[in-house]
């Protein structure tokens, strides 16, 4: 998600303000939300629901470019509610949030429409980063969630057919970095593997989107998974 994020602030902070809606159940949580992204001035909050329905309902009323919704509520849970908001409103997304960061929960959010899934232990900084990102309409994945996802995700039927890529077309370093990011890693990781600087570590990732023809990370990831770059492993998550 860093290699995006420079880019989502500076939309944000040259463009017009991003309109939140936050959705769940716990109104201590969403205060707290709410003084996270309310005090910044690229975020203006505003709505919050207590539940899916209730989202669904204050979205088509407010047109919200972005909606923080909690995967677990009642009356409509958010996986649901994500579904019916990218039926009828597509240009409002989703960043899902959950307290289980359980596979299921992540993969119904996304495939419903979610742009992004995070768990509720997220820092402040973040979650602020996170609905910039998402509003540029690029995925948000925590990445202690990424590899567990893509384990999942590629064993899954019907999925999209991944980029298509000759490994040729890649240096021995940019496909170090793609193994590197596909095993879970972050940028700081992969430089501290790799020894070089984190802004090497960026120009090989945006050679790698290039070449790979994949939108951010996710679907880099993906790509690396399905062309055999690396294989899921039977232990992992």
């Amino acid at each position: 998600m860093s290699e995006v994020t420079g880019n989502a602030m500076g939309d944000a902070m040259g463009g017009r303000t991003i309109r939140v809606l936050i959705a769940d159940d716990q109104p201590l949580v969403r205060r707290g939300l709410a003084l996270i992204l309310g005090p910044d001035p690229a975020f203006e909050v505003v709505g919050e629901a207590g539940d899916g329905a209730e989202a669904v309902t204050l979205a088509h009323r407010l047109r919200p470019d972005v909606v923080v919704m909690d995967i677990r509520m009642p009356v409509l849970d958010g996986v649901a509610a994500t579904g019916q908001l990218a039926r009828e409103l597509p240009g409002c997304r989703v960043l899902a949030l959950s307290t289980f960061d359980m596979d299921e929960y992540v993969v119904a959010a996304l495939r419903a429409g979610a742009y992004g899934f995070l768990p509720k232990d997220i820092s402040p900084e973040e979650l602020v980063a996170a609905v910039r990102v998402v509003h540029t309409g690029e995925a948000a994945v925590a990445p202690r969630l990424l590899t567990r996802l893509i384990s999942t995700y590629v064993r899954a039927p019907h999925r999209p057919k991944p980029p298509v890529v000759s490994a040729g077309e890649l240096t021995p370093r940019e496909l170090e970095v793609w193994r590197l990011m596909a095993t879970g890693l972050d940028n700081a990781e992969i430089a501290g593997a790799m020894d070089i600087s984190v802004s090497t570590v960026k120009n090989h990732i945006t050679s790698v989107f290039g070449k790979l023809g994949a939108r951010d990370r996710a679907q880099a990831v993906i790509a690396a998974y399905e062309t055999g770059l690396v294989e899921v492993s039977s232990g992992q998550g």
